[in-house]
């Protein structure tokens, strides 16, 4: 299945097919035609998949990249080895850069990408479900600074991406249940037979067989969202759903505990919670998402006061001169953003 992110000059294809990446060169080819290649991966995933790409790029010089995974990576201690990786394999901006991995590698090499000589080809392979569904696509890149999520970033679009729902196969559970937080996150801002799906299911086992379509409905959503508005001033906003709270969380335990998809499944119950007791939003949604997530081993809930998030609440990209955009649902399926203040996490509440 191809989709193609329509932004003019910026425009790209995503391949989602079994296998791709064994063929990655021959997709590449169809986009680069410069000698040398970084393949920038973790010590995780380029044991399972590194040599499957090398093998398919004989046409290139190829070099390679592993290091560490989890989110501790994604930082700006990360950059010089990067950078002076790219510089010992003589890289020029003729040449390109390929993020083997999941969403801590793809926001990690490119940003390295967009800054080095003032940027350089990236291809995305993502392999973890959230990178598949969501980072992978629509341009942003970013390193965490120890006050917050994604503070140092740019907004860099790749020139293709290949997405191989087999790879997950591999993935731990934990990695799953990551990435259907995201999943679950498009169903409620935008489509809700696409949340009634995710519901009429027992399991992620159960869901496996319509993966791909899954996956092909949210890369779409995000395609559509991100083409309407690429430097997240409007619309694109909306994918923001449940992150407010959910960067906090996964801050305050520093990225030890709570994953992102699970932080991203508290937040998106408990805005909406709260959202409901004030009016904003359709009774009986945030019962519907708890039940979602619960079917696919998520947490709803995190056992801290809201007094201990507010303050980090106040590092967040959304929280623009005192003014915060948190981002509600009319009911399942239908989303929008509310301008307010850090007085809506206001309370004693626990979540």
């Amino acid at each position: 299945m191809k989709l193609t992110v329509n932004l003019g000059e910026n425009s790209y294809p995503i391949f989602i097919e079994n296998g791709i990446i064994k063929k990655t060169g021959e997709h590449v080819s169809q986009i680069f035609n410069g000698q040398k290649i970084m393949i920038i991966s973790d010590d995780n995933v380029f044991p399972l998949y590194g040599q499957q790409v090398i093998d398919s790029l004989t046409d290139y010089e190829c070099h390679s990249l592993v290091l560490p995974h989890g989110e501790p990576t994604k930082s700006f201690q990360s950059l010089p080895k990067i950078y002076e990786a790219l510089l010992d394999a003589k890289l020029t901006r003729s040449d390109l850069v390929i993020a083997l991995g999941g969403g801590v590698i793809g926001d990690l090499a490119g940003f390295a990408a967009a800054s080095y000589l003032r940027g350089i080809k990236l291809v995305q392979i993502p392999t973890s479900l959230l990178a598949q569904v969501d980072s992978s696509v629509g341009g942003k890149v970013a390193v965490d600074l120890p006050q917050g999520k994604n503070l140092v970033g740019a907004f860099f679009q790749p020139k293709m991406v290949l997405i191989d729902p087999e790879v997950l196969d591999t993935l731990p559970e934990h990695f799953i249940k990551d990435g259907m937080g995201e999943v679950i996150k498009y169903g409620c801002i935008k489509d809700a037979r696409l949340f009634e799906k995710l519901c009429a299911h027992s399991s992620f086992e159960d869901l496996k067989p319509e993966l791909p379509e899954i996956i092909a409905r949210c890369v779409d959503i995000k395609r559509i969202v991100v083409e309407a508005d690429q430097f997240d001033t409007g619309e694109r906003m909306l994918l923001n759903f449940g992150h407010t709270l959910a960067h906090t969380i996964e801050q305050y335990y520093n990225y030890e505990r709570e994953s992102h998809g699970e932080a991203v499944g508290i937040g998106m119950y408990q805005i909406t919670r709260i959202a409901e007791e004030i009016g904003l939003t359709a009774s009986g949604c945030a019962e519907q998402i708890r039940k979602a997530l619960e079917i696919y081993g998520l947490p709803c809930s995190c056992g801290l006061a809201l007094s201990d998030l507010t303050k980090a609440i106040t590092h967040d990209k959304k929280n623009l001169n005192g003014h915060l955009n948190v981002v509600l649902l009319k009911e399942i399926g239908d989303s929008y953003v509310h301008p307010t203040d850090l007085s809506f996490f206001k309370g004693d509440k626990t979540v």
